[in-house]
């Protein structure tokens, strides 16, 4: 059954029990509060997901919890809590579906440790994966769902995860957060995605988020060989450029940007010297969405030298 299969009330009383166990592959997460508000955020941005038993082995059982001590009424915060563990300060109540989909993402980066993990968007086509990997205000995110909405498949937006050994990336597939600008360049470029509400001021600004493809949601277990790393680089108004990197730089690059490079050690090295020796590296500037699909059109036809 999916999530979306669920009436609204179903899933608000499957969060306030035992749980919702939502499949999101690699993982299941178990998810347990009694936000009637996030129950409907959680069925509309993961509505395409397997919904398991609850009393299965869920690999993150999350809690979301309404706290404020003697001020609750007047200032109600959300406590998210990680088997039994409250990792985080709390945050408004009102943006519990971000501190939801952050502590995930934390609580993965510290679980995963049998892949080496990447802080990249990663989108597939044609069998051939791209990584985005994320530099401050490159619009990684934004680039890999404008991609998503034009029929690419999303593995992950901010994970990408290679087996050990390997130079394939397996997906984990979650919404796309969109921020700031970003939200409206979206809204206008694809109007027919669904993007959720926008959660203004929150610590990384405002936040929406883009829902997965059904493609994205149903391919959710394959990996996708490395073909192309690209390191993009908004510059608002500025023509289509790419600008090839030489592999030791892009080594460099990928490596400073992995969650865990040095917990993993010599495997990690071996996993980014896989992907280095098998794809392309790219940066890409770019001023509009439609230039850099294009470019990203050429290096996806390419063959990547060896």
């Amino acid at each position: 059954m999916k999530v979306g299969a669920l009436s609204a009330s179903g899933v608000h009383a499957a969060m306030s029990s035992r749980g919702i166990a939502i499949a999101a592959p690699p993982i299941i997460v178990r998810l347990r509060s009694p936000l009637r508000f996030l129950a409907d955020q959680i069925r509309a941005l993961y509505g395409d997901y397997d919904v398991v038993d609850p009393e299965a082995f869920a690999d993150v059982d999350v809690r979301m919890c309404v706290v404020g001590g003697v001020r609750r009424w007047r200032r109600p915060k959300v406590q998210f809590v990680v088997d039994g563990v409250a990792p985080f300060d709390p945050f408004p109540l009102e943006n519990a579906m971000p501190m939801f989909e952050w502590g995930l993402n934390w609580a993965f980066s510290q679980r995963a440790n049998q892949n080496l993990l990447l802080h990249a968007s990663v989108v597939e086509r044609d069998g051939r994966a791209i990584l985005f990997p994320a530099w401050p205000g490159s619009g990684k995110s934004t680039l890999a769902g404008s991609l998503v909405c034009r029929g690419w498949r999303l593995l992950s937006d901010e994970f990408g995860i290679v087996p050990l050994g390997g130079a394939s990336v397996i997906p984990f597939v979650r919404p796309i957060a969109l921020k700031n600008e970003s939200i409206a360049v979206m809204r206008a470029f694809a109007p027919d995605a669904y993007i959720g509400p926008i959660f203004p001021a929150t610590r990384k600004g405002d936040v929406a988020h883009l829902r997965p493809t059904s493609l994205s949601t149903a391919r959710s277990r394959e990996s996708a060989p490395v073909h192309a790393v690209v390191f993009p680089n908004f510059q608002r108004d500025e023509p289509v450029s790419v600008q090839r990197l030489e592999p030791a730089k892009t080594f460099l690059k990928l490596a400073g940007n992995a969650f865990n490079y040095e917990v993993v050690g010599e495997r990690g090295f071996s996993a980014v010297a896989s992907i280095v020796r098998q794809s392309s590296s790219h940066i890409i500037h770019y001023g509009d969405l439609d230039g850099a699909h294009a470019a990203l059109e050429e290096i996806l036809r390419a063959t990547p030298d060896k």
